[in-house]
């Protein structure tokens, strides 16, 4: 797979974030932190819904505020 992270990684070497990859109709998500560990993968329509709803949500989603 070819896993990209965000371009919105936090310093260093951009290792806090997550990564993804495109499949043929799926899309895997896993923690830059620990790549060997679990992937999660989602429907591509589903995965792109959800991309759409955080750009529309309030920045504190996802910050446990």
């Amino acid at each position: 797979m070819n896993w990209r992270k965000s371009t919105y990684s936090s310093g260093g070497d951009g290792d806090t974030c997550v990564e993804v990859a495109t499949l043929p109709t799926r899309i895997a998500v896993r923690d830059s932190k620990a790549p060997t560990r679990a992937i999660l993968s989602f429907p591509a329509p589903a995965f792109a819904a959800l991309v759409e709803h955080l750009k529309r949500a309030p920045a504190t989603v996802g910050r446990g505020l």
